[in-house]
């Protein structure tokens, strides 16, 4: 009288026990679904053919379906992992692609007009407020750093920095 009904997964032979139903999917399943993914997405998921698997059992962890067409739903999940892993692998082939072609930093940064000008403006800039400016933005010390090495309150760090960063500013708008 006390009947399980099939929570995760039915097949044509008969129900499944619930405890085991994700078990007995993958173990079913799990060869046809990898060889069915290498053959409709050939040589660009083989060697991570069974990680897609995985994934694709990983995804219907903790769901309360009751599959009528096991394969079916297992191909559309392994699908979608596969064209998000081979999405994911043409994205990072661009970013590799445009990494390898892309200027050096020294030509990327500026030119040498605009490196004399930065240079200029930093040594126009009054000897407390550059010290504390180079300290920071050059050697990348912290306001407390500089306060000690410089033998000032953090608070005179931090205004001498607005400063210098403000005549900074000033001279290279004029």
């Amino acid at each position: 009288m006390d009947r399980k009904i099939p929570r995760v997964a039915t097949q044509p032979e008969g129900g499944w026990d619930d405890r085991d139903d994700l078990d007995q999917l993958y173990r079913r399943y799990a060869p046809w679904l990898g060889a069915m993914l290498r053959r409709r997405f050939g040589r660009g998921i083989d060697a991570e053919a069974e990680d897609v698997v995985q994934e694709t059992y990983a995804r219907l962890t903790g769901k309360d379906l009751k599959i009528t067409h096991p394969q079916a739903l297992l191909m559309r999940i392994g699908s979608n992992v596969a064209r998000d892993l081979l999405r994911r692998r043409g994205v990072r082939a661009r970013h590799a692609q445009q990494l390898q072609t892309a200027p050096p930093p020294e030509i990327a940064a500026g030119t040498a007009l605009d490196d004399l000008l930065a240079t200029e403006a930093i040594l126009s800039i009054p000897e407390p407020y550059r010290k504390v400016f180079i300290l920071s933005r050059y050697y990348g010390l912290t306001y407390e750093e500089i306060a000690t090495r410089c033998g000032l309150s953090v608070k005179s760090v931090e205004w001498r920095l607005s400063r210098a960063i403000d005549f900074c500013l000033n001279q290279v708008r004029d």
